[in-house]
């Protein structure tokens, strides 16, 4: 039998952030609640904001404006999964983020997603266009 690894199933993701399952991530059917999905794909994308320098702090920022999430396979307690998180897509004031999460316990990618980050700038309250800087990190990572 073939195990794949975090590191095969994830090859085109270059930021991956590890998530530990608890206990309390379970619903009454026995498996991690579709809303924790969410909140590991936002600790996922905070780690791809501040490897590209677009954490926030500053009057320009990211926002989300959209986010998915496609449930391949049930995840349970105990797992170590790995969420991998890449830029596919990049236009003047935004970009869309692809995110899979991998369950050693499974050895698959048990969930897919996709979020689109908007620039903007928290004091005008509008879109602003991407920082230069970020463009040229996005563009380092992919």
């Amino acid at each position: 039998m073939t195990t794949t690894t975090a590191d095969e199933a994830l090859a085109a993701f270059p930021v991956r952030t590890p998530i530990t399952v608890q206990w309390g991530d379970q619903d009454a059917f026995q498996h991690v609640n579709n809303v924790v999905y969410f909140r590991w794909y936002e600790t996922a994308r905070m780690k791809l904001f501040e490897r590209i320098g677009f954490a926030g702090g500053e009057a320009v920022g990211p926002i989300l404006a959209s986010t998915s999430c496609r449930y391949k396979a049930p995840i349970h307690y105990p797992d170590e999964l790995v969420v991998g998180t890449r830029v596919v897509d990049v236009g003047s004031d935004r970009f869309t983020m692809e995110m899979a999460i991998f369950s050693p316990r499974i050895g698959t990618i048990a969930a897919s997603g996709e979020a689109l980050i908007v620039s903007f700038d928290y004091v005008a309250q509008k879109k602003a266009p991407l920082p230069d800087d970020v463009v040229t990190a996005i563009a380092a990572l992919r």
